[in-house]
């Protein structure tokens, strides 16, 4: 961790971060569902400030391959350290759950699994057959590691062709080293550029601020997903998991997310998604309009 980080004091959560309890008849039902059957999604075990707002419009996020992630990235609250066998029956469970829940637009996402010859591609791919299979009216984004930049890995994802396929640089160039330890910040670039030119329809990633960024350094950053021909850029908050991971450095306001948002959109992505509360999944079914 750098000096910077350590020194920063920490700040008191402004108001425009409080986050109103999920309501709504949509919202009750699905978490009665999700409950009885066990369901397990990111919504709830992430404890999304979303949930509500996503649920009521037929969206959820589920992860893949685990709980237990074998990077160690100083800003998420995931698990890190050897993780378990890989269940094979886990694309079928995830579609049942999507059947049950009747949602509309699934985002899948799954810890990184760098201790698998196929960074776990075999069960990506498997996931979205599995999903249009029991549910063939169902859109899908699948929220990808980079698999180290192995593109037979990638390939898998892209020959299933979900609608969108997502993979996020999280910050800017100088603090991905701090951030994201293990991931490199051209490869994620060059991964994003590889399926776009692969001839995927939508590409999609996001970033977090408050971890110590520069404006310039975010509009650059911005200005490189978009020369790898990136569509869909989502800029949220970053919020400190536990006293273990880095600390905010700062919370931006509303007006700079708005101003993020602009700027996004001279650049020529189709879609921004821009506020502290915005998620990578935020209104993930409006991104395929």
């Amino acid at each position: 961790m750098s000096e910077k980080s350590v020194i920063i004091p920490r700040t008191k959560k402004p108001d425009w971060l409080r986050v109103k309890l999920p309501i709504g008849k949509k919202y009750t039902e699905l978490r009665g569902i999700v409950d009885k059957y066990k369901l397990n999604t990111i919504c709830t075990s992430g404890s999304c400030p979303n949930m509500g707002e996503c649920w009521g419009e037929g969206t959820a996020t589920f992860m893949i391959l685990g709980n237990i992630c074998t990077r160690s990235c100083g800003f998420c609250g995931v698990k890190t350290g050897k993780p378990e066998n890989v269940e094979w029956d886990e694309p079928e469970k995830i579609a049942r759950s999507i059947y049950l829940m009747k949602i509309k637009h699934a985002v899948i996402t799954s810890v990184d699994r760098d201790d698998l010859k196929d960074g776990g591609s075999i069960i990506w791919a498997e996931t979205v057959q599995a999903i249009r299979r029991a549910n063939p009216d169902t859109t899908l984004e699948t929220l990808i590691p980079d698999f180290r930049g192995i593109k037979t890995n990638i390939n898998r994802l892209i020959e299933v062709k979900p609608e969108i396929i997502s993979h996020n640089l999280e910050t800017v160039r100088r603090l991905t080293r701090e951030v994201r330890i293990q991931a490199k910040y051209d490869r994620s670039l060059e991964v994003l550029k590889y399926i776009k030119d692969s001839g995927q329809e939508r590409t999609k990633s996001g970033i977090m601020l408050g971890l110590g960024e520069t404006e310039d350094e975010v509009i650059q950053t911005l200005q490189d997903i978009r020369n790898a021909k990136v569509d869909i850029v989502t800029i949220g908050q970053y919020l400190q998991p536990s006293k273990k991971h880095l600390p905010v450095s700062d919370f931006i306001t509303p007006n700079q997310f708005k101003k993020y948002e602009r700027i996004g959109k001279e650049l020529g992505f189709k879609h921004v998604e821009s506020g502290a509360l915005v998620r990578s999944s935020y209104r993930a079914h409006k991104h395929l309009l």
